[in-house]
């Protein structure tokens, strides 16, 4: 701006005669002499309106202003400001006329002692309002989950304990013997935090440690580790998209916000196909040149509908179509494959379990970058990639949200690198909690009572209404000492509200029958919708649909099930109530269901 005045000085005499305050006083006048004010209805003028009117520049650029004052919101809408690297071209009397009218508008009001200024805080309270009466206003619950008593933990109150059925900690992993090992003694020889940034005292050994695990788990040259696969989703495609030219991104309509947010921040164009859909998939790449750079992203499984994606095929339109794959496994890593590398491991289980390593001609080779996270089935915290040596150099050379954030903390990483490799070699705490899940989905089936269709271990339990939702969850809490959150919009769309439940092997047989009551009984004392009723509606997020029951990720062969008789005996063992090291391998039979 200030380039722009000097140069509309030299050209205009009222401007170079003129001083910065008098130029204010003239841009706050309500109008130019002659012009009936909106607000007051007089003709205003004075000596300083007079003299600018007879200058020859900025007599027209009032004039200019006077004309059309009575629309100037609507124009200044529509009005391009001058670049500054234009203000050298501003050299003639025509062009010094349209700056100095635009200068006009542009210099900044003097607040005034009488002005009220914006209020923040009624802004605030308003946006809250609409959240609660939408009904979509979030209550966060006090929960302490207790690690020698997983999955129990105590609310604000220490005497009241509750049980929790909907922790992303699927395994139990966060209060493992071996991971609390190696945290405390990290902790006690390198301290609390990781005293910088990677690139600033924050990188040590147990950092390029755990990368390596996770280059290993998924069959990848090269990791690299985030603060949170939120961080790790963002970045990635954000940095990479904006590198690729004119890259398009093809993200599934269900994909995660940290995924949508990272295409927004890519700057590159999006198509979006619709949830878990081949053919609209296809018909989208088919609309972009087969040279344009492409990244398909999409999800392993989904956590809100534990729908699973169609990894091979999608990795299979990708080379067709000259595209790369961004597969997220935040909720499959730790919970699927033989060494708990997640669904594309799982995909070629008996190979993978035989040839864990790169290049054996398994599904998990076809895709380019895989995205997960440290803080759920792992037990920890924190996100990762995995992919190619150059790709993850180049994410690590230029990523925002890498190079700039404090490194994860030597703790976390041990016992982050703890898990994992316990996980690559322990199968039985993946084993039960499918189980588990299976028997749930069983026992709520037999009771009408409306779950979403998935082949995966999510158990979501449809309410339909956010309200309803809310008050099924507190009921949970308050009446039955259960502890499962209402998942309410924007986390799913409106009308699929849910309970989202996630059994982990350290429930048992009791819990879950406990758990089973208590939802018939809330079922019935509020008349919430049950499967037939569903169906009877047109059914909804796949409740009360003639679609067949979509099958299980994990086999029963792979879960080593006996079965016979059109019945399969669910079998487990109780792996979280002993020590790790020393877990029985024994079965016990906890109880039969039905398919």
């Amino acid at each position: 701006m200030e380039a722009i005045v000097k140069q509309c000085k030299k050209a205009c005499p009222f401007l170079h005669n003129s001083t910065t305050a008098s130029l204010r006083k003239l841009s706050r006048m309500p109008a130019p002499a002659g012009f009936i004010s909106e607000t007051s209805g007089n003709v205003r003028a004075n000596a300083l309106t007079i003299m600018a009117q007879k200058c020859p520049v900025m007599g027209k650029a009032m004039a200019v202003q006077s004309k059309n004052y009575l629309h100037t919101s609507a124009r200044l809408a529509k009005q391009p400001t001058l670049p500054l690297k234009q203000a050298s071209l501003v050299n003639n009397e025509n062009e010094a006329c349209v700056a100095a009218a635009a200068m006009l508008n542009q210099f900044p009001t003097i607040h005034s002692s009488h002005a009220k200024p914006f209020d923040y805080e009624t802004l605030y309270k308003s946006e809250l309002e609409k959240k609660h009466q939408d009904k979509s206003y979030r209550y966060f619950n006090n929960i302490n989950r207790l690690a020698k008593q997983f999955p129990r933990a105590h609310t604000a109150n220490l005497q009241e304990e509750v049980t929790v059925w909907c922790s992303n900690d699927y395994l139990g992993m966060g209060r493992n013997p071996l991971v609390l090992d190696a945290m405390q003694k990290t902790l006690n020889k390198y301290g609390a935090g990781a005293g910088g940034t990677r690139n600033i005292a924050g990188n040590c050994n147990l950092h390029l440690q755990l990368e390596a695990e996770l280059a290993d788990l998924h069959h990848k040259p090269s990791a690299l580790v985030f603060s949170s696969c939120y961080v790790a989703n963002d970045a990635t495609l954000s940095t990479l998209a904006s590198k690729l030219p004119g890259c398009v991104i093809f993200s599934d309509s269900s994909n995660h916000a940290s995924m949508i947010q990272g295409i927004k921040h890519s700057g590159a164009k999006k198509m979006i196909f619709k949830h878990n859909d081949l053919q609209d998939l296809e018909a989208k790449l088919q609309l972009v040149d087969i040279h344009t750079p492409k990244i398909i992203a999409f999800e392993s499984v989904y956590s809100m509908s534990g729908s699973v994606g169609h990894i091979e095929e999608i990795c299979d339109l990708a080379k067709k179509y000259g595209a790369i794959t961004f597969l997220d496994e935040v909720h499959a890593v730790g919970m699927y494959g033989p060494r708990g590398g997640g669904v594309a491991e799982h995909l070629d289980f008996d190979l993978n379990a035989r040839y864990p390593h790169t290049n054996n001609g398994s599904i998990v080779d076809k895709v380019d970058i895989i995205s997960g996270t440290l803080g759920k089935a792992f037990g920890v915290v924190g996100g990762y990639i995995a992919g190619s040596s150059a790709l993850i150099d180049m994410i690590r050379s230029y990523a925002p949200g890498f190079i700039f954030t404090t490194s994860l903390p030597p703790a976390i990483v041990a016992g982050a690198k703890a898990s994992i490799q316990y996980l690559k070699e322990s199968t039985k705490e993946r084993e039960m909690q499918q189980l588990n899940t299976r028997l749930l989905k069983n026992r709520l089936a037999q009771l009408d009572i409306p779950v979403v269709p998935n082949p995966s271990h999510i158990v979501p339990v449809l309410v339909g209404e956010a309200e309803p939702c809310k008050i099924a969850s507190d009921q949970l809490l308050h009446e039955h000492g259960i502890y499962v959150q209402s998942i309410n919009y924007p986390t799913v769309a409106k009308g699929e509200e849910r309970l989202r439940i996630t059994p982990t092997p350290g429930h048992n047989e009791k819990m879950t029958d406990y758990l089973v009551n208590a939802l018939e009984t809330i079922w019935r004392k509020n008349g919430f919708k049950r499967v037939s009723d569903w169906k009877n509606a047109g059914g909804r997020a796949g409740v009360g649909t003639n679609a067949p029951n979509p099958k299980p990720v994990w086999t029963d062969s792979q879960l080593r099930l006996l079965s016979g008789h059109g019945t399969t005996e669910i079998r487990s063992s109780n792996v979280l109530n002993t020590d790790h090291s020393t877990a029985e391998n024994n079965p016990r039979v906890i109880g039969i269901a039905t398919y």
